[in-house]
């Protein structure tokens, strides 16, 4: 791990005003950067990785903005430095929506989730082998550079939302439930606080990988806001994984469904696993909507959310893998009792 300055934020200007102090930190070097639970950020630093010149720690920050779980009729709202196990464990959380409590629980270790932070557990990084390991050329880690997994080893890489550039996949849990809900972010910077789409936060790889996201260098998530339905009772969290715990999804969903009698009215679904950035299965709602929910029209429903997939050498697998997932997930659903 190379050498970094440290620092403590006590409020969100003074968080801000630290992130902002060009004095900190020569040009020809990293920028600063905030740091909550750290749980992914510290791997990728001891990895040589991530090379942040300041470390600005916003955990001493009691802004309730940053730290409250408010419970609304619809609006849930989860400030950004709430813990992911906080939200695991809250009853009217896994009353409202069990897939955002289930997304948590199956994302990592109790040790993690009781340190990660909500709105680091949205910007976490990829596992990409390639971006991980500083030997080989990467367009995430160094612009130009090239992609190593095209035409690599590349298991465990996306098939949906890929380009030229890069086919990392981005392993999060908790964003394909927020995904499937259509959640928002607001998020807080000099001029104030912005709110966005979710579906807006993270930017697909285009010709500029490096680029994951729309924050700002000055600016920080405050919280995650989700109106939940009150059919999302009916949702679940489905992971597929080489073992059944501590690994990332080699494909998943996050499904909330709306019946009347066996009839859609109305469906959200994410997909995990498969896809550079979280992922809405807009197509595969609108097959399902207003049609009897059964076999074939889970399958054609998964079909279309595959239709985009462009598999490389070794994950084609995760296209049939995908599309069975789905259809589980929407018939386990189906069959649940409220």
């Amino acid at each position: 791990m190379l050498p970094f300055d440290y620092g403590r934020a006590n409020t969100v200007d003074g968080a801000l005003a630290a992130m902002g102090d060009k004095t900190k930190h020569p040009p020809t070097s990293a920028p600063s950067q905030f740091i909550a639970g750290g749980t992914n950020m510290s791997d990728y630093m001891r990895l040589g990785v991530n090379r942040p010149s300041r470390l600005i720690d916003i955990n001493p920050i009691e802004d309730r903005r940053l730290r409250a779980i408010e419970i609304g009729d619809p609006e849930i709202r989860l400030g950004a430095l709430v813990r992911m196990s906080e939200v695991e464990d809250h009853p009217e959380v896994n009353r409202r929506c069990p897939m955002l409590t289930e997304s948590l629980k199956l994302a990592a270790s109790r040790q993690i989730r009781n340190m990660a932070s909500l709105g680091g557990n949205l910007l976490q990084r990829t596992r990409c082998e390639y971006f991980r390991e500083i030997s080989w050329p990467c367009n995430k880690r160094n612009p130009g550079s090239g992609c190593s997994a095209i035409d690599g080893f590349n298991r465990q890489h996306a098939v949906l939302g890929v380009s030229d550039a890069c086919i990392a996949t981005y392993h999060g849990d908790f964003a394909q439930a927020l995904i499937a809900l259509d959640a928002s972010v607001d998020i807080i910077g000099r001029d104030g606080i912005r709110r966005i789409r979710l579906a807006d936060l993270h930017r697909p790889p285009g010709d500029r990988p490096d680029l994951e996201t729309v924050l700002g260098p000055d600016e920080l998530i405050a919280a995650i806001v989700v109106d939940v339905p009150a059919w999302a009772a009916r949702s679940r969290y489905l992971k597929i994984r080489d073992r059944q715990s501590y690994a990332f999804a080699l494909a998943s969903t996050a499904v909330a469904l709306d019946l009347d009698g066996n009839e859609v009215r109305d469906v959200r679904i994410g997909l995990g696993g498969v896809a550079t950035v979280p992922w809405r299965a807009t197509a595969a709602e609108d097959v399902l909507r207003g049609r009897p929910l059964t076999e074939e029209s889970a399958g054609k429903a998964a079909d279309a959310a595959f239709a985009g997939a462009r598999p490389r050498q070794h994950n084609g697998f995760k296209v049939e893998l995908g599309k069975q997932t789905l259809v589980r997930g929407l018939i386990e659903l189906r069959e649940m009792r409220l």
